[in-house]
């Protein structure tokens, strides 16, 4: 029997590994099927961020680029027919384990406009806009966890649009996020409307650690991260198993999964599997930056699955705190860094495309 390497072994424990990176190349040269089928990878998100390094490294988007310039569309438009083209394909590259699992895995993520990350009522329009365009049932439309942006994850929970909540940094980001799904779940079942819709909620990690290391005495640094990850896994498995959650698993509802995201290292100091190995948890998804995935599938670690409770970060949680870390305050800074980046790269984006699609137009 062949030895299952790093990454089947933590698909085993039950946690879903996707990979955080979308190119055209990766999908035409045939990187994204060995991936699934040697690695064990059933799912990929993509962000503004991924796609702007797609666009500006290949030229792989020209000729369509070029077509949709010439046919008038604006760089926005342009953006979403080249994203939805590779995410389309992708899905199907999940199709199998998404129809295998019964929705519960093998999903792609398409993410809606940053500029919209504080207006709600477009933010719904456009999830439900693009979800329709997409035409693939295992496609997530992804809504930041702002406060403005969680009413419109409910209503897109409500409406029947999958959803990846993105750009949440805390347990209490998250046990909002929590809410907010859950109130969309509970009006599809008081409305007569069947309970399953599919969600993923993202908690990154890695970015705590690069902005909270400077504050932090050696001891301390580099462990924040897996604890915000550590401390998100417990309150996932304290909110579902609520009576609340029990009376609508009988309605045929199933529980959001908790996503880690960005845990990718930022410092090359550390094992690039640091936010893997740390985080393998059961019934939840890691997704990775494929360096990260190429890293744990040479030589990860996998240690045992992550437990969940509390008490044993207690400790640790009143040192850093004691230490000059306000834990609530550095969430809120480094969700309002995150849209913002989100934006830069998606205004960088389209200058690019507008670039490029100059010589059809002039």
């Amino acid at each position: 029997m062949t030895e299952l390497n790093a990454p089947q072994r933590l698909h085993e424990l039950g946690q879903s590994l996707w990979l955080d990176n979308i190119t055209r190349d990766l999908l035409t040269r045939g990187t994204l099927a060995r991936y699934i089928r040697e690695l064990g990878v059933t799912g990929l998100t993509s962000n503004p961020s991924i796609y702007d390094k797609a666009i500006a490294g290949s030229s792989s988007y020209d000729d369509d680029i070029t077509r949709c310039a010439a046919r008038g569309l604006s760089p926005e438009d342009t953006f979403f027919e080249l994203a939805l083209a590779d995410l389309r394909r992708a899905a199907e590259h999940f199709g199998p384990v998404h129809e295998l699992t019964g929705g519960v895995d093998g999903f792609v993520s398409l993410e809606v406009s940053p500029l919209l990350a504080y207006d709600p009522a477009t933010t719904v329009r456009e999830a439900l806009r693009l979800h329709d365009l997409g035409g693939r049932p295992n496609l997530f439309i992804k809504i930041p966890g702002t406060a403005e942006g969680l009413p419109a994850v409910e209503e897109a929970i409500f409406a029947g649009v999958p959803v990846n909540v993105t750009l949440l940094f805390s347990p209490a980001h998250y046990l909002a996020c929590m809410e907010a799904y859950t109130r969309g779940i509970e009006r599809r079942v008081a409305a007569g409307r069947p309970a399953a819709v599919a969600s993923v909620a993202s908690v990154f990690v890695s970015r705590w650690d690069a902005a909270a290391n400077s504050d932090l005495p050696a001891e301390l640094r580099n462990r924040l991260g897996l604890l915000i990850g550590r401390r998100s896994y417990t309150e996932y498995r304290r909110f579902f198993a609520t009576d609340r959650w029990q009376r609508l698993l009988n309605s045929g509802a199933r529980p959001q999964r908790l996503l880690f995201a960005s845990t990718g290292t930022k410092d090359p100091s550390l094992p690039e599997d640091l936010y893997v190995a740390g985080l393998a948890a059961p019934h939840t998804v890691n997704t990775m930056p494929e360096e990260t995935l190429l890293a744990y599938a040479d030589h990860g670690r996998l240690d045992g699955p992550l437990a969940a409770g509390l008490d044993d970060d207690k400790e640790l949680l009143a040192a850093i705190q004691a230490a000059g870390v306000d834990v609530d305050a550095v969430a809120a800074t480094l969700q309002a860094k995150g849209a913002a980046a989100f934006v830069a790269s998606w205004n960088a984006m389209l200058a690019r495309i507008a670039t490029k699609a100059a010589p059809a137009v002039a």
